[in-house]
């Protein structure tokens, strides 16, 4: 690897870890904003959680986009229109008065300036400058750096929520996120350096031929596949698992406890998937952490509902809860290469997300109309099963090694 590029990799990746931090952090801890936010406008908990389900998918389908434009123009400026973006969305939501304008500014302001500080951008920028065997790594130091930022922002928006009301606990997340905008300056590549990155990359199709590859290889479907069930998974928990510790009984400084847990546990989790996936097959990874999933679940249905119950329960899920980003990029850069990463992989971000708009949008529905969660978790064994089992066809090997074989 060439020095220059090598001296410009640690602080890439720490400066990566940081912006996913903000911008991880504040989304995944705003579930504990339904119920205040509920009292106060009286929209209803359908529509918020339909709002927060439009954000899902908005954070998802914005990816491949601003991983296009990244792709081509330079992360650096698509991190820092993200930072604005979400700050706006979040500092105008305690202002709104009506269904449409929450979906305008959770919906779709805040959750596309998240998207564009998120993990197909920084991944990809990463990505390219650096050799095969360190990416799986990098993915997973990123990405734990997006769990701290659960640790982190989740008990402290309890905080600020008891102590100072939920609108200015949510202002004061808005001021936190344009912290990304300084942060997205330390991205910038100098002529050399982009000519550097690019002079590493092997020639290669362009983008429109390259997605076209890809959109006819069954591996690339099978990691979409996978991807939607962990969506949905992750977007149910984060938006109602404050209402599930609600109907137990137990308080709301137990789900803050419970999602700081979740965050905490899956930096050792990304951390672990990063390094195995420099050592075993990373869709056989992808097949032990959607399995461990259904089992997890399973068991925690079974058990008397005590906050023990849920903060075990956040352990086990934390360990896998996002530690399917590292295998799943990994997968991508190693089946099509890094040029087009922040697209291609953004694409599986966007199958992810719809999986997130439907657990966060059904959950909703589910507690309105059964008063209980009870079907949303059968629905998400079926699904953590089935996402097991459509890893093991996924063949593990570069595109064209897989062509000159055939």
């Amino acid at each position: 690897m060439n020095p220059t590029v090598a001296r410009s990799i640690w602080p890439v990746m720490l400066t990566s870890a940081a912006i996913l931090m903000i911008t991880m952090g504040t989304r995944q801890s705003m579930g504990l904003f339904i119920s205040p936010l509920n009292t106060s406008t009286g929209l209803g908990v359908v529509a918020i959680s339909f709002a927060m389900a439009v954000g899902q998918f908005t954070w998802g389908a914005s990816q491949p986009i601003f991983g296009a434009v990244a792709d081509r123009f330079g992360t650096a400026r698509v991190v820092a229109l993200g930072g604005v973006l979400l700050a706006l969305g979040m500092a105008l939501t305690p202002f709104v008065k009506g269904e449409w304008a929450l979906l305008l500014t959770l919906g779709f302001m805040s959750a596309a300036g998240a998207g564009a500080g998120s993990f197909s951008i920084l991944i990809g920028a990463t990505a390219r400058r650096l050799p095969p065997e360190k990416r799986a790594f990098a993915a997973g130091f990123i990405n734990a750096g997006g769990s701290f930022g659960q640790f982190v922002f989740a008990p402290l928006n309890q905080v600020l929520i008891a102590a100072f009301g939920w609108v200015s606990a949510l202002l004061t997340m808005a001021a936190t996120t344009l912290a990304t905008i300084p942060l997205a300056r330390l991205l910038r590549q100098t002529p050399a350096q982009a000519a550097s990155s690019n002079a590493a990359l092997p020639p290669g199709p362009g983008m429109r031929e390259q997605l076209r590859i890809a959109l006819r290889d069954r591996s690339y479907w099978c990691l979409h596949a996978g991807f939607f069930t962990c969506g949905f998974h992750v977007a149910f928990l984060v938006t109602h698992l404050p209402g599930e510790v609600q109907l137990c009984g137990l308080s709301a400084g137990v789900a803050a406890t419970s999602l700081a847990i979740i965050g905490l546990a899956n930096i050792a989790g990304s951390l672990t998937a990063g390094a195995l996936g420099n050592v075993y097959r990373m869709k056989h990874l992808l097949f032990w952490m959607y399995a461990t999933r259904a089992v997890a679940i399973g068991i925690y249905l079974a058990a008397p509902k005590t906050s023990l119950t849920f903060y075990a329960f956040a352990l086990v899920l934390g360990f896998t809860w996002l530690s399917t980003v590292p295998p799943t990029a990994g997968l991508v850069g190693k089946l099509f290469g890094t040029r087009y990463l922040a697209t291609l992989f953004g694409l599986t971000l966007l199958s992810h997300q719809t999986g997130g708009f439907f657990g966060a949008w059904l959950g909703g529905l589910a507690v309105v109309n059964t008063g209980s969660y009870a079907w949303m978790w059968y629905a998400d064994i079926a699904l953590a099963l089935g996402a097991a089992v459509v890893n093991l066809p996924i063949v593990e090997a570069p595109l064209r090694a897989r062509t000159a074989a055939a």
